[in-house]
């Protein structure tokens, strides 16, 4: 073998061994991007798709669609107006619990619709949520369980107020609640 072989031959090896560590660099940087935008979302995905490539593509998918929705911030007026319907929800929680937290349900939703969200399925709220919101989304599954339960009429008082709490965290910041009442995250 020519010394020019042997110069080639060791070029063309340390070409592949970057662009094998470059690759691998991106991969690992795409990761930690993705796990620092979705929080405990992130980890959310992998367990469902036993695949952390197919989990990163569905997040990946999910900042695409994301970014073509129109959304758009609360003037102060509705958020006024939304505050006053959930205070008065919350007030209505004492005399008939369940039919409250069907109405937090729907007022959440409600304030989804107005920010620009398409409400039509669960499933794709809670993935267009998981985007910006990933830190409260798993108050919004918690308390959509709970509704879940309530519409068999099986949730206990207990259970449909924490549901009211879930809702809430979600509910304070879809509508921008800046008061420094923020929720707290909830992890899981």
């Amino acid at each position: 073998m020519s010394s020019t072989a042997v110069w080639l031959a060791i070029v063309v090896i340390v070409l592949a061994v970057v662009t094998i560590a470059a690759a691998a660099i991106a991969r690992h940087s795409r990761t930690e991007a993705l796990r620092r935008r979705f929080g405990p979302e992130y980890d959310r995905a992998v367990g469902e798709q036993h695949n952390r490539r197919a989990a990163e593509r569905d997040l990946q998918e999910r900042e695409r669609r994301h970014a073509e929705l129109q959304l758009k911030e609360l003037d102060p007026q509705q958020r006024q107006r939304y505050a006053e319907q959930w205070e008065r929800m919350q007030a209505h929680f004492v005399e008939e619990p369940e039919a409250a937290t069907r109405e937090a349900d729907e007022l959440v939703t409600k304030v989804m619709g107005e920010r620009g969200y398409p409400i039509e399925n669960y499933d794709t709220r809670v993935q267009d949520l998981s985007v910006n919101h990933a830190e409260t989304l798993g108050h919004y599954r918690d308390a959509h369980e709970i509704n879940k339960v309530n519409e068999r009429g099986q949730a206990s008082t207990e259970q449909l107020r924490q549901a009211l709490m879930h809702y809430r965290s979600l509910f304070a910041e879809l509508l921008g609640d800046t008061s420094g009442g923020r929720p707290t995250p909830r992890h899981g």
